[in-house]
């Protein structure tokens, strides 16, 4: 049987199942009352958990108010991920205008991002907020962010920028950013805690032929720790999977583990979909 896993965080593969679902079968690659040949596996390797009310530790200075005030004299946010937007406005509750004086740009990496950024009403107010994101695909990434950003012509060392984050990560565009001369305040606004290897989710992946899968895979850091529990597992033949990544550095990330062919797809959810409805209608 043909398997698919996809291995976002559970709220996130929860949406691209059924969408993957519905398209599959619209598409015409299943044929009628022959959907049992093909299974869809969520295997959610990371757990996005929101911050608490504590920054660094540091009783009594909640992470909320602390953003807030950064927030007063800053010319520029970042949000390196919708993870980033989601948990920041969680936690801030407030519309984004109402923070600053001046209305403060946003930096993102991906249409992903901005499509959260629009869930919340930025980008269409009265006086619209600005969005910056790199113009192509092949550019959703701090590359290409920072590509666009250099267009602004700004004088970085006037300038205050703050990076919405998760704990770890590249560091490459803040530390860019800083070689310009900028001010820059990374903020981790959420953490990623790999899926325990008592979980249940991992039974059917073991038992499933790997011959015959496709990995969505989506994070590096989530295939870095796939890698890490596949060692231990004699049944993960990864060399005879195959595995679908929307970026060139994920896909490095799916060839240092072990998989055997990776496929290298645009950025957003319609690429993964229509990459997977190839790989399903060719195996």
């Amino acid at each position: 049987m043909k398997t698919i896993v996809v291995t976002r965080p559970a709220g996130q593969a929860r949406q691209l199942i059924e969408m993957l679902q519905t398209s599959l079968d619209q598409e015409g690659a299943l044929n009628a009352g022959q959907t049992s040949e093909l299974n869809i596996l969520s295997l959610p390797l990371l757990t996005i958990i929101p911050k608490g009310e504590e920054f660094n530790g540091e009783q009594g200075d909640p992470l909320a108010d602390y953003i807030a005030t950064q927030l007063q004299d800053t010319d520029l946010a970042i949000f390196v991920s919708p993870n980033a937007i989601e948990c920041t406005m969680r936690l801030l509750g407030r519309a984004w205008q109402d923070f600053s004086k001046q209305i403060i740009p946003i930096g993102v990496m991906g249409g992903s991002s901005k499509l959260a950024l629009e869930h919340h009403g930025i980008g269409h107010e009265v006086t619209p907020t600005q969005i910056l994101l790199p113009k192509s695909h092949q550019q959703w990434d701090s590359e290409g962010l920072w590509e666009t950003l250099q267009a602004l012509d700004w004088d970085w060392s006037k300038c205050k920028v703050i990076i919405f984050k998760g704990e770890g990560g590249r560091d490459w565009l803040a530390d860019t950013l800083k070689s310009a001369g900028a001010q820059v305040e990374a903020i981790s606004v959420y953490a990623r805690v790999p899926l325990s290897l008592e979980s249940p989710a991992w039974q059917p992946v073991w038992e499933m032929n790997f011959a015959q899968s496709l990995w969505l895979l989506t994070s590096s850091e989530a295939v870095r720790y796939l890698g890490k529990v596949a060692q231990e597992q004699p049944q993960a033949n990864l060399l005879s999977a195959s595995a679908i990544c929307p970026h060139q550095k994920i896909g490095e990330a799916a060839k240092a583990i072990g998989f055997g062919k990776v496929f290298i797809c645009e950025p957003g959810d319609d690429a993964l979909i229509k990459a997977a409805q190839v790989w399903v209608s060719l195996n």
